[in-house]
């Protein structure tokens, strides 16, 4: 490849990420460049009914980007510092 070729490739790889982040409703195209999962990821977590979709025509899907959001932040850890800082304030409480 030369020089023109990777960076139309790459000019292309912005604008579909731009268009992602813009969009509220996504399709399967939309959520792989989104997420990066793959396209049997999200097929395996939509056949499992834990990713939530709306198939409005009964072939088409399509995911509403909040709550991509919601499941993609879900099960957060709670890092040292915040967990410390939790039992400080629950010894705290305590006297």
């Amino acid at each position: 490849m030369d020089v023109n070729e990777v960076i139309i490739e790459k000019l292309n790889k912005l604008e579909t990420l731009l268009v992602s982040s813009v969009k509220q409703i996504l399709t399967v195209e939309d959520l792989i460049n989104y997420t990066g999962f793959s396209r049997s990821y999200i097929y395996k977590l939509v056949h499992k009914n834990i990713l939530p979709y709306s198939k409005p025509n009964g072939k088409t899907l399509f995911f509403q980007k909040n709550e991509i959001d919601s499941f993609l932040l879900q099960n957060k850890s709670v890092s040292n510092a915040q967990l410390t800082q939790k039992a400080f304030d629950y010894v705290s409480k305590s006297k």
